[in-house]
């Protein structure tokens, strides 16, 4: 039996304020797979992700990573992207590499090397002399530069130029291995669509109203996952 790389079972979760924004949601993702996570905004998916990746905890429900509760035994498991960046600005590019080196057993500092280079960015620059959409290609390489088993990608595109998106998307596909799976939120559906093997529709709440293979989709349905998109989200 495969073990799932995620499972999510009952998750609940508020804020302060007392709103709900995930009720009872229910979610499990296969290894090797590249996943859509794909909704609204405010529907909670950057909520979700960041439950998942240990920067908040659910009121209730468990999740497992790899068939083990969340911990922080499984941060080890998990390369998280936050939809901002969050380096200190007069931090060097270079410096980057040595934090994420000492900090994570599993970073192949070449293989960051190599994609920084291929996108010209210079390993001496500081972070505050960065444009923010170089800024956000950095952090992608070091969260794909990592061996992990599960990589959460919040809006991983969303700040960069359209000609630079396509190269940020062959790095998602290449640099991950058969037994990881990419989990990646965005409204830009069109853009990410061709690299997606499976996708989650999430409305409010979390509830879950449409997944499954891309390609069977879109053949039983006739229409794109954007066109389906728009479809199921019609206001």
């Amino acid at each position: 039996m495969n073990i799932p790389v995620l499972n999510c079972e009952n998750i609940y979760k508020s804020y302060q304020s007392g709103r709900p924004v995930l009720r009872g949601l229910n979610l499990t993702l296969p290894a090797g797979r590249i996943i859509g996570l794909l909704g609204p905004n405010g529907c909670g998916k950057s909520t979700l992700i960041k439950l998942i990746a240990g920067l908040l905890v659910p009121d209730r429900g468990n999740i497992t990573i790899c068939g083990q509760p969340r911990s922080e035994a499984t941060n080890a498991l998990i390369s998280y992207l936050p939809e901002r960046p969050y380096f200190q600005s007069n931090m060097r590019v270079v410096q980057l590499l040595d934090y994420f080196s000492d900090f994570y057993a599993d970073f192949d500092r070449s293989r960051a090397i190599a994609m920084l280079n291929d996108l010209g960015i210079a390993p001496d620059a500081r972070m505050r002399t960065l444009s923010k959409g170089t800024k956000e290609k950095v952090q992608l390489v070091l969260v794909m530069s990592r061996r992990a088993k599960l990589y959460l990608l919040d809006e991983p595109i969303a700040g960069v130029d359209p000609a630079a998106r396509d190269y940020i998307l062959r790095t998602i596909i290449s640099n991950y291995s058969p037994d990881a799976t990419v989990v990646l939120t965005t409204h830009l559906i069109t853009d990410i669509e061709p690299v997606l093997d499976d996708f989650v529709f999430m409305g409010h709440g979390g509830q879950i109203l449409l997944a499954g293979n891309a390609d069977e989709v879109r053949e039983a349905h006739q229409k794109s996952l954007n066109e389906l998109f728009r479809e199921v989200f019609r206001c």
